[in-house]
């Protein structure tokens, strides 16, 4: 793969099947270079193997969900302007737009009965986020900020645009439409008649919504909010339910007791009960470092949740999902050494494999027996499949385009590190017989892990002649809690023996693999042990430090999550702080390094890119700092395709000057 086949990268939304059981409807998007956005449709995929069938053609159709009777198809439509749902009749048929907020559409259900749609939507304050047409946001009053958590990477301030909850009632999708009307001697200015139906706002307040789930009865309605007084200071959200009937209800706490969750997703059971995946945060209600959800369930709302997983070995992962009810159990996506497999988990706790093997499960839908997946693997990057004989049958092959480009299959090895730990990774070697320069990347979080599915970058940086080299060090996800949780206010210790024990574990293991000519890069946390690493081995030809954590102390107080990530990965006590900080060590680097953050970063904001880079050049260290405007955080994955583009010409010209393909350690003077 090429950078320039970025236009290939397929991925897929959570799937939706027909009450009928017999399709499902996907949507599939990828960045389109020319358009410099993400383009992307529905398509409907017969379960019983006939061909993938695009049925809208919007520049950027996402999230379908079958009403539960079978009759509609909802999705969110976002052209160039906020997402807004949409209704099309399931056996096809002009799209009816049903909303028309000002920020877009978040999350959204059906009720059982198909009558109505709950959603989400953040209301701007007034005379903000163009809410009064001419006054623009740099003549908007100021901010009055009381709170320490104020803003959100990829959004930006969230204290005056809170996300609440609306009920809106599903019209006519057969019915004529409305016809403008047209001006008169008699009304020469007539109104303008509405387009889509009024919607009525649930909640209110200085409070955020999601996550939202019908009773069985649709009466009453679930959803996530942090309500309590002490929300600003710690991580907790909880479960409410909400009354329908009434236009006054107010919402009444399903978790209330003294345990301290994080609530992910939820759903409810035929019989009332409550299932939901969350972290428990300990008596402090920050204690999420390292840990995976777990799956409880509530006999009724107000009671005792029940845990039905061990946080021991079961880290689930649901992204995209509410926990799917099937039968008396449910389905969960839950990560294990570098895949996502489904787990089926009945009310005792018992757990069954669905399916396992060298795929990550994203999303899934269940009618019935039947189970379908969206999913990733070596040779895919968003595909639909179908549970069959405990593995996943693909229904669809979005990334054939991409396979014929050229991909490299990674090999997966373990390595004993120096104490004696195991460490899991892969290593992708280019065609030829080498020796191959060689890139160690590290992934960020650290609470996140490397996998056997296909990597847009290491792919890029192998077809370029490199071999890259990867591994899930103790702090990764997917190996237990113990493993995940072996860097508390410990960073950069036995990760980076971990990272390193891995390199040269792959340097012994594979020839081909030039151990002179190495280089490190990383990006969030990756960036923070990548600063780390060049600080204390100067073994590298040249560092790519991406939006990194770099200095704990000016973490706190200008990142989204600096008013408890900080504190509980590197602690409080200053001086621990320091012996874990890059930027206290900066003097110790002499490695060639290329800074890359972007302008809109508020997970690691700019400003640790900056520091680190100046504190470069005053050293004397041979450095460049690369900012894209416009990006956040989440460039490499998110970003503008014409930027993601960039980034990748960027780092394969750094690499080209500071490690050039085909130069032997003779030439250039290294001691082999």
């Amino acid at each position: 793969m090429k950078a320039s086949d970025l236009p290939l990268l397929f991925s897929v939304s959570r799937p939706t099947i027909h009450a009928d059981g017999g399709r499902a409807v996907v949507a599939a998007s990828r960045p389109d270079l020319d358009s410099d956005s993400y383009a992307g449709q529905l398509w409907s995929v017969p379960l019983d193997g006939g061909a993938a069938r695009r049925i809208t053609r919007g520049k950027n159709d996402s999230r379908p969900r079958f009403s539960p009777d079978g009759r509609l198809l909802a999705f969110v439509r976002n052209g160039d302007g906020a997402g807004q749902l949409y209704l099309i009749p399931a056996d096809g048929g002009e799209p009816v737009q049903l909303t028309d907020t000002e920020l877009g559409v978040g999350s959204y259900r059906w009720s059982p009965d198909s009558r109505q749609i709950a959603f989400t939507t953040r209301v701007p304050e007034v005379g903000r986020y163009g809410s009064i047409t001419g006054l623009g946001s740099d003549a908007e009053p100021p901010r009055h900020i009381t709170t320490f958590r104020y803003q959100a990477n990829g959004l930006g301030y969230t204290v005056d645009r809170r996300s609440h909850i609306f009920l809106i009632a599903v019209p006519d999708v057969d019915a004529e439409p409305h016809y403008a009307l047209a001006p008169s001697a008699e009304n020469p200015s007539p109104e303008s008649l509405p387009t889509v139906p009024n919607a009525r706002q649930l909640t209110s307040g200085d409070f955020d919504h999601d996550s939202l789930a019908f009773a069985p009865d649709g009466a009453t309605l679930a959803f996530v909010s942090a309500r309590h007084p002490s929300r600003d200071l710690d991580l907790r959200t909880d479960i409410f339910t909400l009354a329908l009937m009434t236009d006054d209800a107010e919402p009444q706490a399903a978790t209330a007791g003294e345990r301290n969750f994080d609530v992910q997703s939820m759903t409810w059971a035929a019989d009332g009960a409550l299932y939901f995946v969350g972290t428990d945060l300990g008596d402090t209600a920050l204690d999420f470092l390292g840990k995976g959800g777990q799956l409880y369930v509530i006999a009724a709302p107000g009671e005792e949740p029940r845990l039905l997983t061990d946080p021991a070995t079961i880290d689930l992962l649901q992204e995209e999902d509410e926990p799917t009810i099937a039968a008396d159990d449910v389905i969960v996506q839950n990560r294990r050494h570098g895949r996502v497999e489904l787990l089926r988990i009945s009310r005792d706790g018992t757990l069954t494999a669905l399916a396992t093997g060298d795929v990550e499960i994203g999303s899934h839908d269940a009618c019935g027996e039947t189970v379908v997946v969206g999913f990733t693997s070596g040779g895919t990057t968003g595909e639909l499949g179908i549970i069959e004989n405990g593995g996943v049958r693909a229904l669809t092959d979005f990334s054939a385009p991409l396979r014929a480009s050229g991909l490299i299959e990674p090999i997966e090895l373990t390595i004993q590190g120096r104490d004696g730990y195991p460490v899991h990774g892969w290593v992708l070697t280019p065609a030829g017989d080498g020796p191959h320069p060689v890139l160690l990347n590290i992934h960020g979080g650290p609470f996140a892990q490397y996998s056997m599915s296909l990597f847009d970058e290491a792919q890029v940086y192998a077809d370029a002649g490199y071999a890259v080299v990867m591994c899930n060090p103790r702090g990764a996800a997917g190996y237990g809690e113990a493993h995940a949780r072996a860097i508390r206010r410990k960073l950069g210790t036995v990760d980076l023996d971990d990272v390193i024990d891995f390199l040269d574990g792959a340097l012994a293991h594979d020839p081909s693999l030039d151990a002179s000519r190495v280089g490190i890069m990383g990006g969030s946390y990756g960036g923070y042990l990548t600063a780390w690493a060049i600080a204390h081995d100067h073994r590298f030809a040249g560092a790519i430090v991406e939006r990194g954590f770099l200095d704990p102390e000016g973490f706190i107080g200008t990142s989204d999550i600096g008013s408890f990530f900080s504190d509980e990965y590197a602690g409080t006590d200053p001086a621990l702080i320091t012996s874990q900080s890059p930027q206290a060590v900066v003097d110790q680097v002499t490695t060639p390094t290329l800074v890359i953050h972007s302008a809109n970063d508020l997970r690691c904001p700019l400003g640790q890119g900056e520091r680190y880079y100046a504190a470069l050049k005053r050293n004397g260290v041979h450095t460049e700092l690369l900012v894209f405007p416009g990006e956040n955080h989440e460039l490499s994955r998110t970003g503008r395709p014409r930027h993601r583009l960039q980034r990748f010409e960027a780092i394969l010209a750094w690499w080209g000057t500071y490690l050039p393909v085909g130069a032997s350690a003779a030439s250039r003077g290294v001691d082999s």
